[in-house]
């Protein structure tokens, strides 16, 4: 090299650029803080989060991925471990303070082996490794899911570390009602649609005033005073078509020069909607759910016909009805016939707070149905909503696989113990891997004893002595402060949500721990600012003591 020449600028000067063992400790931190923010919600005894937006509202939840929802996060890596929230629940809906907990002590764990000198691929492998035994020693550890009773047990599980106060029992009998009355089994199988299973919320009253109703719940009122408030044996007409005379294309104008002939055209159009209205009478029905409007006209003939009319009912609304009521969608009157139509016990309007709303019950074997969330406040109805939801996932998931592992620490500690003694017959550096894998799953017994304000450390102790005496359902067992049988207890969780937090939790903590450049790409320096939510810089917003990128 010619001595006084100049270095070769590949990246633009002053692009954001971290390396190597700083690019590493730098993501690593960034998982580990947002995961720290969560912890002491996981649990029954777990701490809420009141989040504040820039207006002032707020939200006051301890669900994970309503918390890392609503969080201003910034930092790129942070960003990655929020999205294993997100797939958590769009996946198995619940389980995601566990996932993030867990890919923050996976990289935790990784990180004392970096400093060892141990290479991050050799630690991505020898997670991988981990994982397999751990999915394998899942399948061995579960349980057969075979009646009510244990589904109710799953459900106040899910509910129990969630907001509700001590209505879980009560909340948990209602969930199940539910899921059973939507399951369907094809070609042998039970399967669970859970969107069958509307949840709505209305502030007033106590939680306990929560119903299932075995039918819908329509948050509109009748179209005319003059229809009738409550119709019985109900016949229901479900229409997706405007009681309305369509408008022309283009714009069009009726010019009328003879006086006489305008209440001929009116005349016209009161027959138009009264034959309109001889149409749904005729195929029986007594009740009217429109999709879209229906004109002044049509009301007053329906109303003279002693029809209940609902307008503008949701599509989604529209589509629960015909499962839980029977009957069919027609876009035609003429196709409206005695078969298409819907069945109910009983459809009536009823003040709910401030609203009128429609209620269809009694349905036989309805296949949608519908869960009518009462409490103090937005607030409390809104938390109980996100629980209920919750809860309706893992359920509906126990119900299809017919499984269910042992909670409250106790599938992790046993899949710790099996995965310590399986490091062993692995060997090289991977075994150090294995090894670190083990101790992160300790995080969640851990976790769980500490937000209960107990000994971290004895209860850890005492956990593995247990489940070295081969007693799997030894779990940590938080209303008594101790380390209990989680059988016993009914502390159940699905398969599927247990499987799914380690998938996720192990995915992103290996992709994280092979990053060892982060640079400031073209796009975010060109349509961002350096400190703005596209680019590199800021930390991570609302978590103070981020370090900056």
């Amino acid at each position: 090299m010619m001595s006084g020449q100049m270095p070769i600028l590949i990246l633009k000067e002053g692009t954001r650029r971290e390396q190597g063992k700083d690019a590493q400790r730098g993501n690593i931190e960034a998982a580990k803080s947002i995961a720290d923010s969560i912890r002491t919600t996981l649990g029954p005894k777990g701490m809420d989060k009141m989040l504040v937006d820039s207006i002032g509202d707020i939200v006051i939840s301890n669900d994970g991925a309503t918390i890392l929802k609503e969080m201003d996060v910034d930092h790129p890596t942070a960003k990655m471990i929020v999205e294993v929230a997100k797939s958590q629940d769009t996946s198995v809906g619940d389980g995601t303070t566990t996932a993030v907990i867990l890919a923050g002590e996976f990289l935790k764990q990784a990180e004392t082996l970096l400093d060892q000198g141990v290479h991050s691929t050799v630690i991505a492998n020898g997670y991988r490794l981990a994982m397999n035994e751990a999915r394998k020693i899942i399948d061995s550890s579960a349980k057969t899911a075979s009646d009510d009773a244990t589904l109710r047990k799953i459900a106040t599980t899910a509910l129990a570390g969630k907001n509700t106060g001590s209505s879980y029992d009560f909340l948990a009998d209602l969930v199940v009602k539910a899921v059973n009355a939507v399951a369907e089994e094809r070609n042998g199988k039970i399967t669970v649609d859970h969107s069958n299973i509307k949840v709505d919320k209305k502030n007033g009253g106590n939680v306990t005033d929560t119903q299932l109703i075995e039918g819908l719940v329509v948050d509109k009122e009748r179209v005319h005073p003059k229809m009738p408030v409550t119709v019985k044996n109900a016949k229901i007409a479900l229409i997706d078509s405007a009681l309305e005379i369509k408008k022309t294309e283009i714009e069009a104008k009726v010019q009328i020069t003879d006086p006489n002939k305008i209440q001929d055209f009116l005349g016209q159009e009161s027959e138009t909607f009264k034959n309109m209205v001889e149409k749904i009478k005729k195929s029986g029905a007594n009740v009217l759910m429109a999709q879209k409007g229906i004109e002044d006209l049509a009301q007053h003939y329906l109303a003279k016909e002693g029809i209940y009319a609902v307008r503008r009912v949701k599509k989604s609304d529209m589509e629960k009805l015909a499962k839980a009521t029977g009957g069919k969608i027609v876009t035609n009157l003429d196709d409206l016939t005695k078969e298409s139509l819907g069945k109910a016990e009983k459809v009536e309007e009823k003040k709910i707070g401030d609203d009128r709303m429609t209620f269809i019950t009694g349905c036989a074997n309805p296949k949608a149905v519908n869960i009518l969330i009462r409490g103090a406040t937005d607030h409390v109805v809104s938390e109980i909503e996100r629980s209920l939801n919750d809860a309706i996932r893992v359920v509906a998931l126990t119900k299809e696989d017919g499984k269910y592992l042992y909670g409250g620490g106790a599938i992790e500690s046993e899949i710790s113990l099996k995965t310590r003694a399986f490091a062993n017959t692995i060997g090289g550096r991977e075994q150090l891997a294995i090894d670190a894998f083990a101790k992160a799953l300790e995080i969640i017994p851990r976790t769980l004893s500490e937000n209960a304000g107990m000994d971290p450390i004895n209860t850890l102790i005492r956990l593995k002595s247990e489940h070295e005496k081969g007693k799997q359902s030894a779990g940590i067992s938080v209303n008594e402060n101790s380390v209990g049988d989680m059988a016993a207890a009914g502390v159940f969780d699905p398969i599927r949500v247990k499987k799914h937090a380690l998938e996720s939790a192990i995915e992103v903590a290996t992709m994280i721990l092979r990053i060892d450049d982060v640079i400031a790409s073209k796009k975010s320096s060109s349509s961002e600012s350096p400190g703005g939510a596209g680019g590199m810089g800021g930390g991570m917003g609302g978590m103070g003591g981020m370090p900056p990128y």
